[in-house]
């Protein structure tokens, strides 16, 4: 069982790992997306505090543009940790919402920690007899037990919301139910193994180690003492693989919602990069059939924008 359990977790990693890049190339291939024009852009440098723009300057075209990292990095940061816009425009469903994502931060951070416990037990041993090792162990057990405690307590908060809501009602599908209760079922199962046979996460901590220095060894003890962090570890790894594949795979997309979206203000200069893909774009044909386009798969984009204009010359 041991052996299984090993290979399962690897490979529901590995299911985990290729889906996410798989969505990152997916979204990163999608069209352009339509200018939004919203300000402020936070990587304007000098601008962003008031929403102003490059093209407050005068032949802006001719500048070299300014671009601010730490511009973008304190605008990610506050809303990634801190779900800023939602507490903003929906603080009822973020007093649910927030404990539920710092959760589950908190509890990727657990995973962590344990891989560095595991990797430094391998090369470097005698650092965990001392400070850093005392350091490791209490970060590993407060990231641990928070994480799955925050992370259950607002899935069961985000779970009655659906049910209880009549405006969330309509729009919840069985899957969303079903990711929640997968949550609260496998966070849950971590939390009773952590209060009734490895109150240091120390189990949980051998096994990563094993994980990480692909020694596969049997677990020490018997019974539940072994079987619960084992099937815990394992439905934690299943759970990780099944995030991406689902619209949880959100994590990633908020990337490309913010920076080829919402932040994307590259001007479109003749000649240049973004003008080679519009005109790309503007090349593909179109099969709506709506009476306002009617489409027949061979009219392109341009022909579309321009038949009116064309029409009315020849009248």
């Amino acid at each position: 069982m041991t052996l299984i359990s090993y290979v399962v977790i690897y490979l529901a990693l590995l299911v985990f790992a290729i889906a996410v890049i798989a969505r990152f190339i997916m979204w990163s291939r999608l069209p352009m997306h339509l200018r939004w024009e919203l300000y402020p852009v936070a990587h304007e440098a000098s601008r962003a505090h008031y929403g102003g723009s490059y093209f407050e300057e005068s032949e802006w075209w001719t500048k070299p543009r300014e671009k601010s990292m730490v511009g973008e990095l304190k605008a990610m940061i506050p809303e990634i940790v801190f779900l800023v816009a939602l507490k903003e425009h929906n603080p009822k469903l973020w007093v649910r919402s927030f404990p539920f994502h710092f959760g589950l931060y908190l509890a990727a951070a657990w995973a962590v920690l344990m891989g560095i416990h595991g990797f430094l037990a391998a090369v470097a041993p005698a650092l965990l007899a001392g400070v850093i090792g005392t350091l490791l162990k209490y970060a590993i057990v407060a990231s641990g037990a928070a994480g799955m405690g925050l992370a259950i307590l607002g899935a069961v908060g985000l779970l009655h919301r659906r049910l209880s809501d009549p405006e969330l009602r309509d729009f919840t599908t069985p899957a969303d139910i079903f990711n929640l209760l997968f949550f609260i079922a496998v966070f849950g199962l971590t939390l009773a193994t952590f209060f009734t046979v490895d109150r240091a996460f120390s189990k949980f901590t051998f096994l990563v180690h094993n994980l990480v220095t692909f020694k596969m060894e049997a677990l020490p003890g018997s019974g539940l003492e072994s079987l619960l962090p084992q099937a815990s570890l394992v439905m934690l790894s299943l759970l990780i693989a099944y995030i991406p594949l689902t619209h949880m795979s959100h994590f990633v997309g908020k990337y490309f919602a913010y920076h080829a979206i919402r932040w994307k203000d590259d001007p479109n200069l003749r000649g240049g990069k973004e003008e080679a893909v519009i005109h790309k774009l503007l090349a593909q044909p179109i099969d709506w059939a709506a009476p306002h386009i009617k489409g027949d798969g061979k009219k392109t984009w341009v022909d579309a924008a321009t038949e009116e204009v064309k029409r009315s010359k020849k009248t």
